[in-house]
């Protein structure tokens, strides 16, 4: 069974590769789907981002890096994916994804998994991670050491 682990991963953090790693375990196949939201203002561009979330999933067997434009829905009929997979760490995030989940089953059929975050990484985020980094905090033990090289040499120190 092929899944979809969709998300704009600016930057990757070990809260991100706990979910793919844990979907890899349960799913046969996993898509890391790297997407653009329109929305946020990004610290990697598009070709960065993926770079940077290829490099971190590049010891998982099973595991592809794609780049998503529009629906998600649209996107894993392409790559006949029957799940989505998204990692929820409070109230907040289980109550946008289960609608998000139910939209896309009607729209599409396919079936959304949400796992919570494991409680080594469930309270941060990639929004919080590049604010700390901004303010030169040490955000090495949440991210791949490329990507914290990545972070550091983005915001020039």
């Amino acid at each position: 069974m092929r899944a979809v682990c969709p998300g704009s991963f600016d930057p990757i953090t070990r809260g991100h590769l706990d979910i793919i790693e844990r979907a890899c375990s349960i799913f046969g196949e996993v898509i890391v789907a790297v997407g653009r939201n329109s929305t946020k203002n990004y610290l990697f561009d598009f070709e960065e981002r993926l770079d940077l979330t290829r490099d971190a999933v590049g010891h998982l067997a099973g595991v592809v890096v794609e780049p998503i434009d529009g629906l998600l829905t649209d996107f894993c009929l392409r790559h006949e994916a029957s799940v989505i997979v998204k990692g929820v760490r409070f109230g907040s995030d289980f109550d946008y994804e289960l609608q998000m989940g139910q939209l896309n089953r009607i729209l599409s059929g396919i079936e959304t998994v949400l796992l919570p975050a494991g409680r080594e990484y469930g309270t941060i985020s990639s929004t919080m991670l590049r604010e700390v980094a901004a303010n030169h905090g040490d955000i090495g033990p949440f991210v791949t050491e490329r990507t914290n090289a990545a972070v550091h040499a983005k915001l020039g120190y």
